[in-house]
């Protein structure tokens, strides 16, 4: 961490410099102490202005600290908080960019608030399954009013800082400037130097004209919206002390609410969730300065339901599209699906006239390859059999420029033997795209054995661009996700042999948490060659049915691992929460294997080899499983 300590005619100006987003941790906490108290203890100093540097005020804690001693070691977010608050000079937050999470708690610490218009402004970590713990349900309210700051705390939404700043009776900025934020705080901070006393954000009082009667209509709400998920309405607890406690006391019942939702298995899931949604995008032998190929223009091969979706998503981020099909009616098809899709946004609000507009502009079509002779990424989205594909890739081999991506959108077959198609098998990559491909999330990025390294960094930079979850799968039948989803059918159709009916089954694995269960998904599953063992049916009971359909999940899960197909468990949960409707609040099946307890996994295993009706040798643990079980180690 670098930061800076600079006079400018009597004001401190204090620079958190700790990219990229200024997180609060312990070497940012201290400099910030150890800058208040150089500032207070120097009679040259007037006022202090608190800033940060590159393209954020503060981002909140550092997540690489989390569940690290650093997280707790002194001083803490609170005493820092305390510190500045405290001062018995003026502090001024210089707020631009981003300020979230810790951040915005340590700028409502401060005496004064000067804003750059088109900050990101919110109270996040609803969305990790905890609260604002550093005072954040007592100050906000105080400045913005009780509705409007448990809508920010209970959803962790992001607000814009020109709509915070616009409302009429708000206290959290007291300046708001379109751009050169640190001299307008600065200024302030000049006129502010001898007002005394100085303001402080926990003595001002919630004005609500029936606080209580809005707090329960909110409780009801909360509830309603927010089954599996105990943090919503623990963060309405708090911030309903704002209006029946003084703020120490409220203060208090913040901090134990916030220890007590650390521990439970929800938030451990959601933060295992955000975690590995970041590290799906680090490829441990790609380094983060690997080149990136610019991608201006992408071509797709195929309007089908899944070209025209793959195609939306490019053309949403603004770049360039042009189809591929091989006749005329079925181009047609295509571009009217893609018009009734925008024009049902427009309908329902969700997308402006002119958006619609100028996201068509950017769409054309062709019958012809030799017009995709100037795309940078161009992908294939043809019918699911080897010899299509071959016939496709031969053309582009022709066709494409070099150093154009060739990317096959394939959800089960081996993008080796498709790369062995071209003269260029270092350019070609899967991109496998889950339906509705203008919706779902995820991205399944396949991995060659040639693919180049700039190849697949462009790739999951491109998926950021067009906002889907990206994860590198290695070459197998399935990948990561069809392949597991294969064991996880099988399992239902062995269920049904043994006596389960389909709408046990659905209903158990819902239960659990899944959107939709193997039955009602239409996955039908059966064993091949399954026939009638003369074993009476028996009595099955839903415990049973979930275990074996996720630790089925699980074990596949976990040869993946071995095999290096994934290169971390928290890949394989992005892969089920993101494409396969498992609960985000159960953290993804591997997370899930965790909190059970690998033990308690395998054994349960060994138990279900025993079904005469089951594939015994399916169900030995993954050698990975019995690694770990005996080293008392889990996936993560």
């Amino acid at each position: 961490m670098t930061a800076s300590y600079d006079v400018r005619d009597g004001i401190a100006v204090v620079a958190m410099d700790n990219p990229p987003v200024n997180s609060l941790g312990l070497g940012n906490r201290r400099f910030i102490a150890e800058s208040v108290l150089r500032a207070q203890d120097d009679p040259a100093i007037r006022a202090i202005v608190l800033t940060g540097q590159g393209r954020a005020f503060c981002g909140g804690a550092d997540i690489r600290e989390f569940n690290k001693p650093e997280a707790t070691t002194a001083p803490d977010l609170v005493d820092v908080i305390r510190l500045v608050e405290g001062c018995s000079k003026p502090v001024v937050a210089a707020i631009h960019g981003v300020v979230m999470g810790g951040g915005l708690e340590l700028a409502m610490g401060c005496h004064y608030r000067v804003v750059q218009a088109g900050t990101q402004v919110a109270l996040p970590e609803v969305r990790i399954g905890i609260l604002p713990g550093a005072t954040g349900t007592q100050r906000l309210p105080r400045l913005i009013g009780l509705e409007a700051a448990l809508n920010m705390i209970v959803t962790g939404d992001t607000v814009m800082s020109d709509v915070l700043a616009a409302m009429p009776s708000q206290k959290l900025f007291d300046r708001i400037v379109p751009d050169r934020v640190v001299s307008a705080a600065i200024e302030l901070a000049h006129a502010k130097a001898d007002a005394r006393p100085l303001p402080r954000s926990r003595d001002l009082k919630v004005e609500h004209p029936n606080a209580e009667a809005y707090l329960q209509f909110a409780r009801n709400m909360v509830a309603a919206t927010s089954r599996n998920y105990p943090a919503p309405l623990r963060c309405l607890d708090c911030v309903a002390q704002s209006v029946r406690l003084g703020f120490d006391a409220a203060v208090d019942y913040e901090r134990a609410a916030v220890t007590e939702l650390v521990w439970t298995p929800e938030s451990a899931a959601l933060r295992n969730a955000f975690f590995a949604e970041r590290a799906a995008s680090k490829i441990p032998d790609v380094p983060e300065e690997t080149p990136r190929r610019i991608i201006q223009a992408v071509g797709v091969i195929g309007a089908g339901t899944m070209g025209g979706g793959i195609s939306m998503n490019f053309l949403n981020a603004g770049i360039p599209v042009k189809i591929l099909e091989m006749k005329q009616e079925a181009l047609d098809r295509g571009i009217a699906t893609i018009k009734k899709n925008y024009e049902a946004q427009v309908e329902k609000g969700e997308l402006k006239q002119d958006k619609y507009e100028q996201r068509m502009a950017l769409l054309s079509t062709t019958l012809d390859y030799n017009d995709l002779k100037d795309a940078d990424l161009i992908i294939e989205a043809v019918f699911e059999e080897l010899g299509v594909k071959e016939k496709v890739f031969k053309e582009l081999d022709r066709v494409a420029k070099p150093g154009a991506i060739l990317a096959s959108n394939t959800s089960t077959l081996d993008v080796d033997k498709i790369a062995a198609f071209t003269q260029r098998p270092q350019d070609v990559v899967g991109m496998h795209f889950f339906s509705p491909a203008n919706v779902m999330k995820l991205l399944e990025v396949v991995r060659g054995k040639e693919t180049a390294k700039d190849v697949l960094a462009t790739v999951m930079s491109t998926a950021k661009k067009i906002k889907k979850t990206a994860v590198v799968s290695g070459v197998c039948d399935g990948f990561i996700g069809n392949r597991m989803i294969e064991q996880y059918s099988r399992q239902a159709g062995f269920l049904l042999d043994e006596g389960a009916t389909p709408q046990q089954v659905d209903k158990a694995i819902e239960k659990f948490g899944f959107a939709m269960g193997p039955f009602r998904m239409g996955l039908l599953a059966h064993p091949e060659g399954c026939k009638e063992t003369g074993v009476a049916p028996r009595q099955i009971t839903d415990e049973e049915i979930v275990q074996r359909l996720v630790y089925a999940l699980v074990n596949e899960g976990a040869r993946i691992l071995e095999e290096g197909i994934a290169s971390r468990s928290g890949e394989i949960d992005m892969v089920y929460l993101t494409g396969y409707g498992f609960p985000l609040w159960r953290g993804g099946p591997m997370h899930f294997a965790n909190q059970v307890g690998l033990y308690n996994v395998a054994e349960s295993m060994k138990r279900f080899a025993g079904n005469p009706r089951d594939d015994a040798s399916f169900w030995e643990p993954a050698p990975l499983i019995r690694k770990l079980v005996a080293e008392g180690e889990s996936f993560s």
